[in-house]
């Protein structure tokens, strides 16, 4: 299947989640990832603003202000697809923009630079167990990321976004870790196991 019809197919499988479910999963994999031993030991921490039926970053969020972690929240540039990132302490320092999107308020938040975070939280649709992904069509993250050689690229996701084997291009950049409700998988091992084996 082509990322298209893939990134269709699995939208509209998320698209039949009850709330219940959609809420107790995204909590359960909000406590896993804040056990992480990246989260527990960085100081900055790049994370989308999540738009159901992504993965609740709210309650992240929150958690990682009672840590006394720095959040950095991604404003899109549109006109040249690319992303900045603002330390956000509250949630009044958002707008809503574009496609029902919520992005930080430049003028009342602090830029930081994509080296000056520990880890990024990279959103999705589609993933594999390698860290490929089909993201949203924008390109956003795969140019983000390309020269991010600070920490490491973290993904939360439910278990319905995860598939065999995702088409790649030579451009797309792979997470490190995939968080799920029932599983944690280090992409950078199976990675290196691929091209061990």
């Amino acid at each position: 299947m082509d990322k298209t019809t893939l990134r269709n197919k699995v939208k509209e499988e998320l698209s039949t989640m009850s709330d219940n479910t959609y809420h107790s999963q995204s909590l359960a994999i909000v406590k896993k990832v804040l056990q992480e031993p990246y989260i527990i030991e960085a100081n900055t921490i790049g994370v989308t603003i999540s738009n159901k039926p992504e993965v609740d970053t709210f309650l992240l969020i929150e958690e990682l202000w009672q840590l006394g972690k720095k959040v950095a929240v991604p404003k899109c540039h549109p006109k040249t697809r690319e992303m900045s990132f603002y330390v956000i302490d509250s949630f009044a320092q958002l707008e809503t923009v574009y496609m029902h999107l919520r992005e930080p308020i430049p003028e009342r938040c602090e830029f930081v630079d994509a080296n000056e975070m520990d880890v990024i939280l990279v959103p999705g649709v589609v993933f594999d167990r390698y860290g490929y992904r089909i993201g949203y069509g924008g390109g956003y993250y795969d140019r983000y990321v390309l020269n991010y050689k600070k920490g490491k690229l973290l993904s939360m996701l439910f278990d319905e976004q995860i598939i065999d084997r995702v088409p790649t291009e030579e451009h797309d950049c792979p997470v490190d870790i995939i968080v799920t409700p029932s599983k944690r998988i280090d992409c950078l091992g199976q990675r290196g196991a691929n091209e061990n084996g």
